[in-house]
Order: C-alpha cells, then sequence, then structure tokens
C-alpha cells in the first residue's frame, strides 16, 4: 500500500474540494480493501451518489469517504442532521472510510473504517441552526463524534502514517461483526458498554469498576430499571464473542 496521493488524478479540476475528493477516492479505489471480506476490488459510485462512494465487488458491502486535510480530529463535519439520522438507522446505511492526510506531503496520514453496525444516534452531533442572513438561513448541519465510537469500532488500515496489515484489519473486524445482527436496543446496550470499557485504564477490572458508571447507564437508558443486571449481560455477551476473559470472582480482563 502506497501511502502518496497522486495529484495527476485531478489534473482536470480547479476547485480546491473537487481535487480534493477526487484525490482521496482515486486513493482508496487503487489501495484500499474491502475490510469487511478482503476483497481487493472496490468500485466506485457515480459522483454525488446518494447512496455511497465505494461498493465491495465480492460481498456488496458499500461505503462511504470522508476525508480531512492535515490534522487528525475526532469530529468530521457532515450534512444535514435530518438526513444523517434517517439514513443512520435505515437498513441499507453504509460504513464508513475517514481519511486524513497531509497537504504539504500529499500523504495519507491515518485511514481508518467504522463499520455501520456502530452507527447510532450519539456520534451524530447537531450543530446551531444557520442565521437568518445566510443562504440557506436556517439549515442545521450536523458533526460526527469518533469520539462517541468503542475502540473497537475505529479500525485503522493506516495509522500515524503506518501501514497495518490485512489480517490485522480483518481480524478486528470479524471480533465485532455479531454487532451487525443484533436489535436497535441490545446493540446500543453493547455499545455503550464497550465504552465504558475504553474509560477504564487497565487491562484487568473488576465488575465495581464497571458499576461506577450505573447513573451514566440510568440516564442512556431511563426506562431501564435493572441497570446492573442489563450491564452483567453485556459483560457475558463480550465474553461469549471472545472480547473478555472471565477470570472468576467478579475479575474480567478485555482481550
Amino acid at each position: 500500500m502506497t501511502l502518496k496521493l497522486d495529484i495527476s488524478s485531478a489534473e482536470n479540476y480547479k476547485s480546491s474540494s473537487q481535487i480534493a475528493r477526487v484525490i482521496t477516492e482515486s486513493w482508496v479505489k487503487k489501495n484500499s480493501f474491502c475490510p469487511s471480506c478482503g476483497n481487493d476490488e472496490l468500485n466506485q459510485f457515480n459522483n454525488n451518489s446518494p447512496v455511497a462512494d465505494f461498493l465491495c465487488s465480492n460481498c456488496k458491502s458499500e461505503y462511504e469517504l470522508k476525508s480531512k486535510k492535515d490534522s487528525f480530529t475526532l469530529r468530521i463535519v457532515d450534512g444535514a442532521y435530518s438526513t444523517m439520522i434517517d439514513r443512520i438507522n435505515a437498513d441499507n446505511n453504509p460504513h464508513f472510510f475517514f481519511l486524513n492526510y497531509s497537504v504539504e506531503h500529499l500523504k495519507v496520514l491515518n485511514f481508518l473504517v467504522i463499520p455501520k453496525h456502530y452507527f447510532i444516534n450519539d456520534i451524530i452531533e447537531k450543530r446551531k441552526p444557520l442565521a437568518i442572513t445566510a443562504r440557506r438561513a436556517g439549515w442545521i448541519g450536523c458533526n460526527i463524534l469518533l469520539r462517541n465510537v468503542p475502540s473497537t469500532g475505529k479500525i485503522f488500515l493506516v495509522k500515524n502514517g503506518v501501514s497495518q496489515s490485512k489480517e490485522s484489519v480483518l481480524d478486528t473486524w470479524s471480533k465485532t461483526a455479531f454487532l451487525a445482527n443484533q436489535k436497535k436496543e441490545s446493540r446500543g446496550w453493547i455499545l455503550e458498554v464497550m465504552k465504558i470499557l475504553d474509560k477504564i485504564p487497565t487491562k484487568e477490572f473488576k465488575l465495581s469498576d464497571v458499576y461506577i458508571f450505573e447513573q451514566y447507564l440510568k440516564e442512556k437508558f431511563p426506562n431501564n430499571n435493572f441497570i446492573k443486571d442489563k450491564t452483567r449481560q453485556q459483560l457475558q455477551v463480550l465474553r461469549d464473542k471472545g472480547l473478555l476473559q472471565f477470570k472468576g470472582n467478579g475479575i474480567y480482563k478485555k482481550i
């Protein structure tokens, strides 16, 4: 995988936004693979497709690409808020590629994928409506908050300028692929517990370390009166899926 962006692919364009789109899409098509199945052939949809940017020719997974120059941030500016909310709750929403590159060196710095089953409403931040003096007065955009995605859902193909092996990418993807078959509420619970585990700094932890976040979970799921029971259930799911090891006496270990 070469990390160099090919500026010649955009030689017929003048707009900086169009140039950025063309060179990053060209790089993904030439260098990426499908993180879901490992297939090396990603086909591009037509420009401005309302569906996605890329389609795997093998497993038919769809991917949308978001790119950002220079600094890598955990907040990605996106389009209309209502459209995005409808999209992530649809059955055919795509997985998301995020590409961060250096303008000065025309080089990919970070390239990651977030599987669509990690997209829930709280990773979409509503922006303030545009002022009444704006051309699109009242329009409400959104940001994608990568910080609200558990670490298992941020799968890097390139990290800090270093390519990751295909094997490690496919392995990371496969470990949480079960989430795609979970009902929305069940998936939401598992993802929240995953985020809590990210906040525990040690690989080994006690059940009591997770119970500290009981009030946080109560605010997330106000209709549930059995927060501790439900939390233990999610830990058992993660254990059964090979993401945690139960060592006995209320002690778990992250794998």
